[in-house]
């Protein structure tokens, strides 16, 4: 089977696929909770699943519990589902790591068993391994920081309102990457609107608290506009957070990369990557201070300052304060009306 996304999970699941052993793993527990919550639903109906349904945690089973949980067969229905949350601690005890493997091997009539593991650092535990390749495998971990913005807006539209780009921005930026942790700004937000249907900048403020005096999102719009003098004199701001300038010069390359799909290909080509309106349309406006040629040598631009900031012993300022000397210098001549 080996590692997949989750979105092939939930297609599979559409298409009609059941059975198997899922081993979701990763760091961000509220992705992998929302993958098993469709795994259980696809196999379980409503009327029957509280027979056939147990949660278990890895650190309070015994391997007699596990055994006698896995081989309980179906209760008027065709499937049993078997979630194990902090599965990790099966890893280290050898008979119910081995109850796996056999259900691994030689698979239970009836049985669904989700895995739900946090697998820990530098671990080279063969049975992650054997999971990983014979299990339905889904790794769920932070999204790239680029796109945490656009998956605010996604989450606060599916409860109900509108959440703002700035405004999901700065709440990016202030809280950080743990989705579970966003997600409960995001209900506390709904909350805080009423009966309102668009989230502003200053109810974000209210809600999460003081939010930063300038976020990478926003730098990242800065370069992309061409307002270099600004950019520079705000870059001080987030290396004095908690930005390096590894961090910016990577997320300002998955713009700049944006950036060159409108470039060279147009709207539709930086559709099929960025599928959010608002973001593509603003991207789309800021290539308008780009041509080829030179965003292709701004590409090589953010290349060379990736490496400087990787292995050189150059500031972290100094560095980005030079890239984006070398991006005005790109950019001045293809300045269009």
């Amino acid at each position: 089977m080996g590692l997949t996304r989750a979105e092939a999970v939930l297609r599979d699941l559409e298409k009609g696929r059941r059975g198997g052993t899922y081993f979701l793993f990763g760091d961000q527990e509220l992705l992998k909770e929302r993958l098993a919550a469709s795994i259980v639903a696809a196999h379980l109906d409503p009327g029957t699943r509280d027979f056939n349904l147990d949660e278990l945690r890895g650190g309070e089973l015994t391997a007699e519990t596990l055994a006698s949980v896995m081989a309980t067969p179906p209760m008027m229905a065709q499937w049993r589902v078997v979630v194990v949350r902090e599965a990790q601690a099966l890893a280290g005890a050898a008979r119910m790591r081995e109850a796996v493997e056999e259900h691994l091997a030689r698979p239970i009539d009836g049985l669904v068993l989700i895995l739900l593991v946090t697998i820990p650092d530098r671990s080279t535990a063969q049975f992650y391994k054997r999971l990983e390749k014979e299990a339905v495998s889904v790794e769920l971990s932070s999204l790239p920081e680029n796109d945490l913005p656009a998956w605010l807006m996604d989450e606060a539209e599916a409860r109900g309102f509108e959440l703002e780009l700035d405004a999901a921005r700065a709440m990016a930026a202030a809280v950080g990457g743990d989705l579970g942790v966003l997600a409960r700004e995001l209900d506390k937000l709904r909350d805080y609107l009423g009966e309102r249907t668009t989230a502003t900048v200053a109810d974000a403020e209210a809600v999460v608290g003081v939010l930063p005096r300038q976020d990478r999102w926003a730098w990242f719009d800065l370069v992309g506009e061409g307002h270099f003098a600004e950019a520079r004199r705000t870059a001080g701001i987030l290396l004095d957070g908690s930005e390096t300038a590894v961090g910016l010069v990577i997320g300002l390359g998955t713009h700049f990369l944006r950036l060159a799909l409108a470039v060279h290909g147009g709207p539709r080509a930086l559709a099929a990557e960025v599928s959010w309106p608002k973001l593509a349309n603003r991207i789309s406006g800021q290539a308008r201070h780009w041509t080829p040629a030179t965003i292709d040598r701004a590409l090589e631009d953010l290349l060379r300052a990736d490496r400087l900031a990787k292995s050189a012993s150059l500031g972290d300022e100094r560095i980005i304060d030079e890239l984006l000397l070398r991006l005005e210098a790109r950019a001045r001549p293809a300045a269009r009306p």
